[in-house]
C-alpha cells in the first residue's frame, strides 16, 4: 500500500501562527510546551506552525531546555524595553539548539529600533509593538522607515484589550498605506469573528484580518487612500461561510503576496486554528485518520 500523500497547507497560511503557549491564557509549562512544539513541527500541518515564542524572563530556562538535534526556532517577547533587547537576544544566540527567528517589543519606537539594529543580525526580523491610540500614524512612520515591522495587539484576558473593530482598521490600512509589514497577537485563536460564550468577549478572527487586508491593498494598488470603514466591516463580518469564501479568493489572488503583510499572529493554542481552517474547507485532512489530531 503506498503512503497517504502530505497535507499541503496553502502558501495564505504557511507559518502564520506563532506557538505561544506558555502565554496567557495557555499558560503551558515551559517543558511541555517545548515538547509540544516539537510535536507540531513534527505533524502534517508542520507548515501552518512559526516561532516558539518566549518571553525574555524565561530565556535562560528555554536554553537549558535546547536540544541541538532538534532546533528550536524562537521568537523573544521582550520585556523592559529597549534597555533589555540585547540580554534577552544574546542568551538565545549563544544557546546550541535555539535559533533567534525574531524579536517583539514595546516601547519608544525609535529605542526600540536602535536596540534592533544594535543587538539582532541582520536576516533576524523585529516587531514594535503599537499603541491603539493617537500615536499610531507616528509610530508607523518611525518602523516604516527600517527593516523592521509593526505589532498590534488584538486581545488579551480582559474586555478592554480588544480594540474595537475602527482601531484595527486603522492600524491595517496604516500599514499598507506604508507598505509596512505587521504581525498581531492574543484573541485571534479562531478564523471567524465571534464572541466568546463564557467571556462575553467581542474576538477578532484572523481570516477577518486577512479579507480586511485584502480590501486595504485592493484600493492601495488602484491609488485610493484605504477606507476604514470598508476595511472596519469586514473585520466585523461574523457569518463563516462568507469569510471562507472571502479567503478562498484571498487564496487564490496571490495568497503568498498577503502574507507578505501580515507576517503572523500569536496563540497559545495550535489546535483551534487549525480546526477551524479544516472545518471551513481551507485545510485538507491527511488521508490517514490518525494523523488528524494536533
Amino acid at each position: 500500500m503506498n503512503p497517504p500523500e502530505p497535507a499541503v497547507i496553502p502558501p495564505l497560511f504557511t507559518e502564520l501562527v506563532d506557538d505561544a503557549a506558555i502565554f496567557p491564557p495557555g499558560n503551558l509549562p515551559l517543558a511541555e510546551a517545548v515538547e509540544a512544539h516539537h510535536a507540531h513541527r513534527a505533524a502534517w500541518y508542520a507548515d501552518l506552525v512559526g516561532q516558539f515564542l518566549v518571553g525574555s524572563a524565561r530565556t535562560a530556562d528555554l536554553a537549558a531546555l535546547a536540544d541541538p538535534e532538534r532546533p528550536l526556532r524562537v521568537g523573544v517577547v521582550v520585556a523592559g524595553g529597549a534597555a533589555a533587547v540585547g540580554d534577552a537576544v544574546r542568551i538565545v544566540l549563544e544557546t546550541p539548539g535555539l535559533v533567534l527567528a525574531g524579536v517583539e517589543a514595546a516601547g519608544d519606537p525609535a529605542d526600540i529600533v536602535r536596540a534592533y539594529h544594535e543587538h539582532l543580525p541582520e536576516g533576524v526580523p523585529g516587531a514594535v509593538e503599537v499603541a491603539a491610540d493617537e500615536s499610531m500614524p507616528d509610530a508607523l512612520d518611525a518602523i516604516a522607515e527600517t527593516r523592521h515591522r509593526a505589532k498590534f495587539r488584538t486581545g488579551g484576558t480582559v474586555a478592554d484589550a480588544f480594540p474595537e473593530d475602527g482601531r484595527l482598521a486603522a492600524f491595517l490600512s496604516g500599514c499598507v498605506a506604508r507598505e509596512l509589514p505587521f504581525k498581531l497577537t492574543a484573541g485571534l485563536h479562531n478564523a471567524v469573528r465571534h464572541t466568546d460564550p463564557v467571556t462575553g468577549f467581542r474576538h477578532h478572527g484572523f481570516l477577518n484580518v486577512l479579507t480586511a487586508l485584502r480590501i486595504a491593498q485592493a484600493d492601495q494598488a488602484a491609488g485610493l487612500p484605504p477606507v476604514v470603514h470598508s476595511i472596519a466591516a469586514a473585520l466585523g463580518e461574523a457569518d463563516p461561510a462568507v469569510v471562507a469564501e472571502r479567503t478562498g479568493r484571498t487564496a487564490a489572488a496571490h495568497g503568498a503576496e498577503y502574507r507578505a503583510a501580515f507576517t503572523a499572529f500569536g496563540s497559545c493554542s495550535i489546535a483551534e486554528p487549525l480546526a477551524d481552517l479544516v472545518a471551513l474547507g481551507l485545510i485538507a485532512l491527511p488521508a490517514d485518520p490518525k494523523e488528524h489530531t494536533p
